[in-house]
């Protein structure tokens, strides 16, 4: 994997520039579900910084390498609200383009950094391809998380971190949405550890990243049914298919119903809020718990914003 676009010099780099509110996030085995699921279980905990998800990280580095003034993106919420903060740091305009449906709680924390939200289309594949096209009338930096390699490198750190303190897992289990967080942590995992299997997590009503990987072609729905917004795509980034080739052993889909249940799972057992998108690596656990029975697992918790209705509905 030594010609992977995303180079190990580039995740080095970045976890020298990234801003340290972001790194070093806890890392653990959690015994009371590892009893539960039947494994050894590492999580690590991406949800306790100032914007309660990993994106930060890639956004941060992003931001602090760009030479713009003003950016713009497209964001389910989380991506947004990472670029928004990292760029009221660095004095940066920012434009976010986000789906009307989007979760009121990521809007507002959008505006509350300083960013100005547009909402567009019914979905983040809307607001994205809106952006895109005004980036491009308005020459502005469209700035595409999963496709701009800073966010690989950003979120690649990830990786980094856990294996200086585990250094043998047999199994990691990546959300994969844009690509961005899998393709990030796969590289640096592949890299230092190959023996360790990456298996992509999506749900099942939102499963065209992994049907296309599996497919070796770009497969892409007309609508998505899922609470996991943060995961949420129907048209896939064809650069991170591209990056997912050799990284990624499997790819596993999770039903509604196991998310929930692993949202409750690590309220319960390890005191946290956890968005849909997050809990999916416990989901696949309770859904394909025979796969990865007695091994040493790890997940990546990359993401806790949930509104006060979603918390009192789902926890």
């Amino acid at each position: 994997m030594e010609t992977h676009r995303l180079s190990i010099e580039a995740i080095e780099d970045s976890s020298k520039k990234i801003d340290s509110v972001f790194l070093n996030s806890p890392q653990y085995i959690n015994e009371p579900l590892s009893k539960i699921l039947g494994c050894t279980l590492i999580l690590k905990v991406e949800a306790i910084n100032p914007i309660r998800c990993f994106k930060g990280r890639g956004a941060d580095y992003l931001v602090s390498k760009s030479q713009e003034d003003k950016l713009i993106c497209a964001s389910a919420g989380n991506f947004g609200q990472a670029m928004a903060y990292a760029c009221r740091k660095a004095n940066k305009k920012l434009v976010i383009y986000a789906s009307v449906n989007a979760n009121p709680l990521k809007i507002e924390r959008m505006q509350q950094l300083c960013a100005e939200v547009v909402l567009f289309g019914n979905d983040f594949d809307d607001a994205k391809n809106e952006a895109r096209r005004i980036s491009l009338e308005q020459n502005i930096r469209f700035v595409e998380d999963g496709l701009d390699i800073e966010t690989l490198a950003g979120a690649a750190t990830i990786g980094l971190e856990l294996l200086k303190q585990f250094s043998s897992i047999d199994d990691f289990l990546i959300p994969l949405g844009n690509g961005a967080l899998l393709n990030g942590v796969a590289r640096a995992i592949k890299h230092t550890q190959p023996g360790c299997r990456v298996i992509a997590i999506q749900a099942k009503g939102a499963s065209a990243m992994i049907e296309s990987w599996r497919e070796k072609k770009m497969v892409s729905h007309s609508k998505i049914k899922t609470i996991a917004d943060g995961i949420g795509v129907r048209m896939p980034i064809r650069q991170a298919l591209t990056d997912m080739e050799g990284l990624v052993d499997d790819g596993v889909l999770v039903s509604e119903e196991a998310i929930i249940e692993a949202m409750k799972l690590l309220h319960q057992h390890a005191g946290l809020v956890i968005e849909p998108s997050g809990a999916v690596g416990v989901a696949a656990l309770l859904e394909h718990g025979s796969h990865f029975k007695n091994k040493t697992v790890a997940t990546v918790l990359c993401g806790g914003n949930l509104t006060a209705t979603q918390i009192k509905e789902w926890l």
